[in-house]
Formats: C-alpha cells, structure tokens, sequence
C-alpha cells in the first residue's frame, strides 16, 4: 500500500523522474519523480484512494513524501506508472482540470495500452470536445467508439452490459442534434421479454410498450435532462419508438440508435438498415450474449457480423469486460461467465469429436 512520509517542499515545476535514484537502488527497480504542487491532490485521490488504485492494477508500490512519489516495482509497470503522473501532471500544466473519474480512467486506459498519448485522450477538440462536455469516455475503447460515431454514418457496437454502448451514443446524437446536424433523434429497440413472459399488459399501446423503452428514456433524462427531453419530443426532434414502428420509413436527417439489437430477426435488423436516409447516422448495439429470442431463430446482429464485414462507410466495434465501468463486481461476472461458456463449448467440441 502506499506509505506517505512527512510533507517536504521539493522546489520543482513540473514532474521530474529522478532515473540516478532509480540506478543507485540496484536493478533499477525503483524511480522518482517530483510533482509541481499544483493539481497533486487530484492526483493522489481523497484518502490516497488513486495511488491505492495504481498500485493495485500495476502491482507497483509508491511512497509518497509531499510532491515526491518512489516507484518500486518491474521495469514495465514502473515506467507506465512514470507516465500516468508525468501526462496527468503535464495536463494541468496546460490548464486541463484533471477530475477524479479523469484519473480513474487514464488509469484504465494505461493499463489496456501503456503507449496511449493522455493529451490526445482527453484534450479533444471539434465535436469530440463537445461530447466530453457532456460525458466523458472512460477507456481507450470508448473514446474509439465515440470517434467511430463521429467519422462514419453507421457503427455496430457489439459487447457486454455495461461498456457504455448506448449511453455513449446517446450523447453522441444530443451533441450533434443541438448543434444541428442532424433534425431529429430515433431511438428504438426491439419489444422483447428478456426469458419471461408478462402476459397481457394493461393500458393504451403507449403504456404497453413504453416498459421496453425505459432504458433508452433513463439515458435521455440523464444526458440531455428531462424537462428538455419533453420539449424535444413535443417538437419531434425526439422520437422513441418499438423496431416494429420502423417498417415502410425512410429516415432522412436522422440520428438512429437501434437498442438491444442481439434480439433483432434477421428480417427485423434488415428492416432497420435500409431505413437509413440522406445525411442520416445509425448506430447498432447489441450483446451476442444475451440473446432473448427463442432458441430456433437467428440473431440479426449475429447475422449482420458475417454479412457486414468490410464494407465501407460501416465501422464495428466491439467492446469487452475490461470496457465495463459499472459495479467491479459486473466486470468480474462477466468474466466468469465467459469463461464459463468457453469451458462449455470446448466440453461439446470434444464430445462430439469422441463420437465421429
């Protein structure tokens, strides 16, 4: 765990590795670095809670004394770690008002690709600045999926709960709908029971359908806010819509964001592709595994990986467990899970080579 010794000045401007300490300590498993005072306790976290969280992902241990941090640890780790603080500190240096949850992610993006320039992750410009301003990407596969949104007029995003596919996306469309380039928001998804079946539904066709759409409401009321979403939606800049109401639209100055698409039919996903219009953005996400339709049928979105692949124009990304910024406890579930299902299908791979 980190040790913190007593507060001393270090004197210096900026962040400075002290690689002649790192060589007398033998092995050159340790380094120094020297912090300018400002933005250090953003850095550190409340409590140390980010060096806590530095050590635990990179399996260093820092010592930290005022503005000067020791690293000890391998070679690798110890100079990722070296450039986690030397960027963050060269960000504040800049003006860039490092947050905690900015800490939380340079630590995730590091960790998934040490090489990662931090200026260029959180120093946008364009409509990536706007975005950020809205909400701010927390892994290296996040940010590629908003830039993916941003360069192309239909991504597929396919991966587990909790990688910030939709929410993304949604601010995505908020962005480029107050600033006019799109005139409306389609949000929409296909109206199926995740492996229950609810009976009857009381009320008018709104009521019966509108606890489909919860999901895509939460993440606008959270973005964009909820008495601006009414007003939207008033004016028909925001339609939220079942996949079925698609049929027989062209969808021109449009930004589309298909939900849940793993429990597209093929027909249904075909349906919604060809709706696209003239200067017109789709986004689709889904989650292969968390299919609800009935076993027998295809998956649209399974279907549209083999189909799809390489055309121009189209991007897909796909996120996995590390991309999860929920609960900690999700990443690991879904972990286990996979792993699971791998262990499952490499059983029934060689059952069935025992039996030819």
């Amino acid at each position: 765990m980190a040790a913190r010794a007593a507060d001393e000045p270090a004197g210096s401007a900026g962040p400075v590795p002290d690689h002649a300490a790192a060589e007398a300590s033998g092995a050159g498993c340790r380094t120094v670095i020297t912090l300018a005072e400002e933005g250090v306790e953003a850095l550190y976290g409340t409590r140390d809670e980010h060096l806590r969280r530095i050590e635990a992902t990179f399996g260093v241990r820092l010592s930290v004394r005022g503005q000067q941090i020791v690293i000890e640890g391998e070679d690798g780790s110890r100079r990722t770690v070296e450039t986690l603080f030397t960027q963050l500190a060269e960000l504040i240096s800049r003006g860039y008002r490092v947050r905690g949850e900015d800490v939380v992610a340079a630590i995730r993006v590091l960790a998934t690709e040490p090489a990662t320039a931090l200026a260029d992750f959180f120093a946008a410009d364009g409509l990536m600045a706007s975005v950020r301003r809205l909400i701010s990407p927390r892994t290296l596969r996040q940010q590629l999926y908003v830039k993916a949104m941003l360069e192309h007029d239909m991504v597929i995003s396919i991966g587990p709960a909790g990688t910030g596919k939709t929410y993304l996306a949604v601010a995505v469309a908020a962005v480029m709908l107050s600033e006019k380039r799109v005139r409306r928001l389609i949000l929409t998804r296909p109206a199926v029971e995740a492996g229950e079946r609810l009976g009857f539904l009381p009320g008018d066709l709104a009521e019966k359908i509108n606890p489909y759409l919860r999901p895509l409401y939460d993440a606008l009321y959270d973005i964009v806010g909820f008495e601006k979403v009414g007003r939207m939606m008033e004016r028909g800049m925001i339609e939220v819509a079942p996949l079925a109401f698609m049929r027989g639209r062209t969808l021109n100055d449009s930004f589309i964001i298909l939900d849940e698409a793993q429990n597209t039919t093929t027909e249904q996903m075909k349906m919604l592709l060809t709706r696209v219009g003239f200067n017109s953005k789709a986004v689709i996400n889904g989650d292969i595994t968390q299919v609800d339709l009935p076993r027998a049928t295809m998956s649209g979105l399974r279907e549209a990986q083999e189909v799809l692949t390489g055309i121009e124009g189209l991007k897909f990304v796909h996120f996995d467990e590390r991309d999860v910024v929920r609960h900690a406890l999700v990443q690991k579930i879904i972990t286990a899970y996979d792993r699971h299902e791998r262990a499952r299908e490499a059983r029934e791979a060689g059952g069935s080579a025992e039996g030819v």
